[in-house]
């Protein structure tokens, strides 16, 4: 009988240590494919430390901080982004009855916690601990870190948050308080990246939602490459014009 392999060990990082190179993290037939380290800490140096070379930390209760960079990167190209029939009408008719306002940064403390209390696809529980929360506040009142805000009657039903660094965009979590309110956020989002010349979102894990809505997984090494080259570009302002919805509309085919 043929044995497995042997388990690489994880490298353990002390405060203020440099993460290993990404191509070191576990592989496919590893345990846990995309781990790359354990340890460190939360800080906002070592957060734009990680989210420059790709590294992206992800744990759950009782877990240290574990670092991730995986293999294949799943990535939205926002001039791929798939704008349904369906979503595009009910953005319309809101828009028209001057309901839907999108707020950018607004309640960046409230979008978060909501997102803690929405599981990714297939999974029990939470992700975004309060140890979490309270990084990307940290990250969030130093500019980096940013909600788009979905505001249907004056109300928070919807949003996501991220991290902008440059050029480059890495979606983190959404949450929906009403059908479609993340969608929306998402398609504000790109509204925006498309108005500032952003060419890429990272969505890091592959998952049917947004693959259907264009999103698509590239080799760690392309990710690498483009993600150097986007840190080197101007940010996004982070303010949403409305005349963006009309840039999206005009300038895309929705899907049936």
């Amino acid at each position: 009988m043929t044995q497995a392999p042997p388990t690489r060990p994880v490298p353990w990082l002390e405060p203020g240590q440099p993460f290993p190179p990404v191509g070191s993290a576990w592989g496919p037939t590893d345990p846990a494919p995309g781990l790359l380290a354990a340890g460190g800490v939360l800080d906002v140096p070592t957060l734009v430390a990680a989210y420059s070379q790709g590294i992206f930390p992800w744990y759950s209760s009782g877990q240290p901080i574990l670092w991730w960079s995986t293999d294949p990167r799943m990535i939205l190209e926002p001039c791929r982004f798939r704008l349904h029939r369906s979503l595009r009408k009910e953005i319309q008719s809101l828009l028209r009855q001057e309901r839907l306002q999108i707020r950018v940064d607004h309640d960046f403390s409230s979008v978060i916690r909501r997102c803690a209390h929405t599981p990714r696809d297939g999974q029990q529980g939470t992700w975004i601990l309060p140890s979490m929360i309270e990084a990307y506040i940290r990250l969030h009142r130093s500019g980096l870190a940013h909600s788009v805000e979905t505001w249907i009657d004056g109300e928070l039903v919807g949003g996501l948050y991220c991290v902008g660094l440059g050029g480059m965009v890495f979606g983190e979590s959404m949450f929906s308080h009403r059908s479609n309110a993340s969608k929306i956020a998402l398609a504000a989002l790109v509204a925006l990246c498309r108005a500032s010349g952003v060419s890429m979102i990272d969505c890091q894990q592959e998952t049917r939602h947004l693959a259907s809505m264009g999103a698509a997984p590239v080799p760690r090494s392309a990710f690498v490459q483009r993600l150097k080259r986007s840190l080197q570009q101007q940010a996004p302002s982070w303010r949403f014009d409305p005349v963006y919805w009309m840039q999206l509309f005009d300038g895309h085919h929705p899907d049936a």
